[in-house]
């Protein structure tokens, strides 16, 4: 029998990006200094704008971090900056802003890159107001960054942290754990088809768990790899 496609998964989760959902395992530290900064009163005179650069490979959980920090802040009533590889035209910076986040520097294209080195200079020294703290992320660490020489030197300047990908063990704890949250136990045989047959990013199983779950729920059925070949056929 071949392989089953992928499924191209593009519901959202429940509740959108947060550090709580994120799986931090070797990534602790990082996540640790992400959610002290946005945690304890930002923009406490006791704490220093220094930039933060995170960076490692598709699937170690960039965006996801950097989308949790935006909404953090938001709920906090902090205005952000916000640019992708998909901001086509990125705003000029913005003096209400009290953070700018970058994510997918690796992709900027040089328009983009122009305007990320006048976001990085003016969150730093801006024309009035607080300095921004800088939250940016890439595929690579700074110094092996293809971007422009000014914008490189500025992602290396602050805190610079990797991003570790989960490994099998990892994935297998986090679907067992998010199952047991639901009320829904995994068998082994279950987790190993879905681990094999379908993306392996951490972003990807959970909205496949999300959809199991439905699946199971909606048809009063244990969760099984027929079941999961059913919802397959017929979703």
């Amino acid at each position: 029998m071949p392989p089953m496609k992928q499924l191209a998964l593009d519901i959202g989760l429940p509740t959108g990006p947060s550090l709580s959902r994120f799986y931090a395992g070797r990534n602790t530290p990082v996540v640790s200094h992400l959610q002290n900064w946005v945690s304890n009163g930002f923009g406490a005179a006791t704490r220093s704008p220094v930039p933060t650069y995170l960076w490692g490979a598709s699937g170690s959980g960039k965006t996801h971090l950097l989308k949790a920090v935006r909404e953090m802040l938001r709920e906090q009533g902090v205005q952000v900056g916000w640019m992708d590889a998909s901001t086509g035209f990125p705003p000029e910076f913005d003096e209400r802003w009290s953070a700018v986040v970058m994510d997918d520097v690796h992709q900027y294209t040089p328009m983009q890159q122009a305007r990320a080195f006048n976001w990085f200079v003016n969150a730093i020294n801006p024309p009035s107001g607080s300095p921004c703290w800088i939250l940016s992320a890439g595929d690579a660490p700074p110094a092996a960054m293809e971007v422009r020489d000014d914008l490189r030197s500025r992602l290396g300047w602050g805190h610079v942290f990797q991003l570790h990908v989960p490994n099998e063990e990892e994935r297998r704890e986090v679907l067992n754990t998010e199952a047991a949250a639901r009320g829904v136990t995994l068998s082994a045989d279950v987790v190993d088809y879905m681990l094999k047959r379908f993306s392996r990013d951490l972003a990807s199983l959970m909205q496949l768990l999300d959809m199991l779950d439905e699946f199971a729920l909606r048809n009063k059925r244990a969760i099984t790899i027929p079941l999961l070949k059913t919802m397959l056929e017929t979703e």
